[in-house]
């Protein structure tokens, strides 16, 4: 069952009695999205099915305007003077990719006291009154532990490849591979690097502490560093672990090499970067009058050995492995967090 089948088929029941059209005119309305970050190809697929999605709900009248904005560093600071300016602009909602979960608090609130309303998305807010969008980040980290353990039952050394130091996801998957290793102790993690989400960074960093560790016997990630992790072992002259991957078009594209000549097994995980547009959808039905919960969860995507070649055909060049979301998608979940 793929990504989509499996969220609809999980509130199909709940969905029967949801009407799938708009109820009330939004087509004045104005949305904006506020990124910290778009320097791998996570964000910039992202972005890229932000703009597409909306472009077309501008066109369809849904709304009046859907406009991205993506701060020059990847700060706070920063982000909370583009949200502040988004308030001056008047715009009716902020979708938001958060630097951080705490720092931008402060700047949400003064929007929702403006009457805006916020929905993070990914890197979400803990502010009480913005509303969040995110997987089971713990558990998709702890998964990977789950499937090393069966892979690898005698256990061994781990490389953790960590992503934007700071930020909520960042530590919020670290903690969930963490917790695997507690739960199987046969796993020692006995190194530690930031990758940044991108193949380079995570090449370089992988490179430069490869020489003071042992033996590794699987490398544990965020999303897009598996590729860069291969080269740098690969560089070194050290065998190659098992890699987990993020879904990035050159890590399924490597690993489908492997796996032709040798058989080579590993799992792939992340958010599918589409998100965006499913937060875009909850922005609209909130402004549209509909009662929506504050927390929304949607599954991780998740790639197996035996599903590797049908993602990738499906899997754009240097992108992403992906979902798009619809506006009935946006009630589906919606539904299901009732």
């Amino acid at each position: 069952m793929n990504f989509r089948s499996m969220l609809m088929a999980s509130v199909a029941v709940l969905c029967a009695a949801v009407p799938m059209t708009a109820q009330a005119d939004t087509s004045s309305k104005k949305i904006a999205l506020s990124n910290n970050y778009a320097g791998n190809s996570w964000r910039q697929a992202m972005l890229t099915s932000w703009d597409k999605v909306t472009k077309e709900a501008v066109k369809a009248g849904v709304v009046a305007a859907a406009d991205p904005f993506t701060t020059a560093e990847n700060q706070a600071t920063e982000q909370a003077a583009q949200i502040q300016n988004m308030i001056l602009q008047g715009y009716d909602a902020i979708v938001l990719n958060a630097a951080s979960p705490t720092a931008l608090n402060g700047a949400v609130k003064e929007a929702c006291d403006a009457g805006i309303t916020v929905v993070s998305f990914d890197g979400i807010v803990t502010e009480p009154c913005a509303w969040r969008i995110a997987v089971d980040f713990k558990e998709m980290g702890r998964s990977q532990v789950e499937y090393l353990s069966k892979k690898l039952p005698d256990g061994g050394n781990l490389l953790e490849i960590r992503g934007l130091a700071g930020v909520f996801v960042d530590d919020e998957i670290s903690a969930g591979i963490h917790a695997g290793v507690e739960q199987y102790p046969q796993f020692k993690i006995v190194g530690s690097v930031h990758g940044d989400w991108a193949q380079d960074v995570a090449q370089r960093a992988v490179a430069g502490v490869l020489p003071s560790l042992p033996e590794i016997a699987a490398v544990v990630t965020q999303g897009g560093d598996g590729y860069g992790a291969a080269q740098a072992f690969e560089a070194a002259k050290r065998p190659t672990p098992i890699i987990v991957m993020g879904n990035r078009e050159d890590e399924l594209q490597w690993w489908k090499k492997q796996k032709d000549a040798s058989g080579y097994e590993t799992m792939s995980v992340s958010i599918a970067p589409g998100v965006s547009t499913l937060a875009f959808w909850v922005a609209q039905q909130i402004l549209d009058g509909k009662e929506v919960k504050k927390d929304l969860v949607v599954p991780f995507l998740r790639i197996d050995q035996d599903t590797l070649e049908k993602n990738l055909e499906t899997t754009q060049k240097g992108g992403v492995a992906n979902v798009e979301y619809s506006l009935e998608d946006a009630q589906a979940v919606i539904a299901a967090a009732k």
